[in-house]
């Protein structure tokens, strides 16, 4: 791939060629720094912004991609500020400061971002409101009033040298009648200019406090409910606004983005995986992927794996029934695995297993989902058959949300991501990618050999929200699959 000019990575962040990096230390910790490029702030619609950061190691890597070592590894990231979510766009790997290895352009998922993380120091930096924007829309508010002003005196100027046409409409704003007032309007093309220049002038007072968008969470809400943002409704047909309306309402929906009616991606029906490469060109690589999960794992080679070492520790957590599973965001977990450390980010069910075990499925499974500083995937996969009665399940269910994308934040309920995991730590492990659009490649899968028990009853409670969420097998298509001895 052609290295990154300095001019095409400013041009991919909406910035002018000559507007040089400025980097901020967010966080310095023992082996690596953590700085924000302050010009590559660029706020979108609603509440996601963009900004590009980066990571400053100590010691080199290398990169297992291009075989060359590299220092710093800086990151292109979209936050959602509202819901707490950020997405990688795009990655690139350099030996020093100036010398870029490897560049790549990712497509992934939102992930929730989890307190004390790399990404939760940099959203918390580039969610803080700029410090001029009230300023800004003051002032376009002012503007607009007085485009507004201008624009029906002289209307009104024009209209007024025909006093046979003014005379209807001077009559019908004088009216205290609705009906009279539609009479007016009808025998005449000037539009009543009061209750526009009352709204401008409200709009200029009230400017400073903008009106929340359609994306942004409502300001009165229960301690502990966090708001995730799904793919819109179709949007209703309004009518036309006038031509003198246009002002105010350009102004006041200037942020708001045009929805469209599509299809989206499901289990069955008009969004079953089949379909999802022609749902969205993001889904592409979902039909022509080479490296998708999931797998029949069998025929691997038995080899002696690293063990890997499970960082879980007590938390509170958040759990919402995001429309396709049941998702769990916990804190303060990792795992570590050849040298990497891989931060817990989420975890969800699947119910059957997507994974099959020498042919075999299992009656569901737990997806922990983990990324690393690099922003590499790694997902630890627990197989469920039905048995015993599971307490840390059992727990989850009981705070399980009443609405779909409503979460639930239980206050002083505790549980520890190592009550999921079997008691031998055993596994397999192949290279895969994520089991949802967009199909993203290069995620480490590390599935755990042994099953983990789950009673009928909390089968068949998941099975009544989702009966079958389970993408279908795909092709191993020659990859590698280790199975620890």
């Amino acid at each position: 791939m052609r290295p990154l000019t300095l001019a095409a990575l400013l041009a991919t962040l909406g910035l002018n060629a000559w507007a040089a990096p400025t980097w901020q230390t967010i966080s310095s910790e023992p082996g690596k720094r953590i700085e924000l490029d302050r010009t590559s702030i660029k706020r979108e619609d609603g509440n996601k912004v963009q900004a590009q950061g980066r990571v400053i190691l100590e010691r080199e890597l290398i990169d297992a991609k291009s075989g060359a070592g590299y220092r710093v590894i800086e990151a292109i990231t979209r936050y959602d500020c509202g819901s707490r979510n950020a997405n990688t766009i795009k990655r690139i790997f350099k030996k020093n400061e100036n010398e870029v290895i490897r560049e790549e352009e990712i497509k992934g998922n939102d992930l929730p971002v989890r307190s004390g993380t790399l990404d939760d120091k940099v959203l918390r930096e580039v969610c803080r409101p700029p410090k001029d924007s009230q300023a800004e829309l003051a002032q376009k508010a002012n503007e607009a009033a007085g485009q507004l002003k201008q624009a029906n005196e002289a209307l009104l100027k024009k209209e007024m040298a025909n006093p046979e046409k003014s005379v209807g409409a001077v009559k019908a704003s004088d009216s205290g009648h609705a009906a009279e007032g539609a009479k007016g309007r009808e025998s005449s093309p000037i539009p009543s200019i009061r209750p526009n220049l009352k709204a401008a002038m409200e709009a200029a007072k009230e400017a400073p406090a903008p009106a929340p968008t359609a994306k942004e969470a409502p300001a009165a809400t229960k301690p502990g409910t966090v708001f995730v943002h799904t793919s819109a409704a179709p949007a209703t047909k309004a009518r036309r606004p006038s031509r003198s309306e246009g002002y105010m309402l350009e102004l006041a929906h200037s942020e708001a983005a045009t929805q469209h009616a599509h299809i989206h991606w499901d289990y069955e029906g008009e969004g079953a995986p089949d379909k999802w490469a022609q749902l969205d060109p993001q889904n592409k690589v979902c039909a022509t992927g080479q490296r998708q999960s999931p797998i029949d794992i069998k025929d691997g080679i038995k080899v002696d794996l690293e063990g890997i070492k499970f960082n879980y520790r007590p938390s509170s957590f958040r759990i919402i029934d995001n429309g396709h599973t049941v998702q769990v965001a916990v804190g303060d977990s990792s795992i570590s695995l050849t040298g990497k450390t891989y931060e817990l980010v989420q975890f969800h069910f699947h119910r059957p297993s997507e994974e099959k075990i020498n042919g075999q499925r299992f009656d569901m499974v737990v997806h922990l989902v983990h990324k690393s500083d690099e922003g590499q995937l790694a997902v630890v996969a627990v197989l469920l058959e039905r048995g015993s009665e599971n307490p840390f399940i059992q727990t989850l269910w009981n705070y399980m949300p009443l609405e779909k994308n409503v979460s639930v934040e239980p206050p002083g309920v505790v549980v520890n991501p190592l009550d999921l995991l079997p008691s031998a730590r055993s596994y397999y492990t192949y290279m895969g990618s994520l089991t949802t659009p967009p199909c993203s490649e290069g995620v480490l899968w590390l599935v755990m050999k042994q099953p983990v028990q789950i009673s009928g009853d909390q089968i068949n409670i998941f099975s009544r929200l989702y009966r079958n969420n389970a993408r279908p097998i795909q092709p191993t298509a020659g990859r590698l699959i280790k199975e620890g001895r």
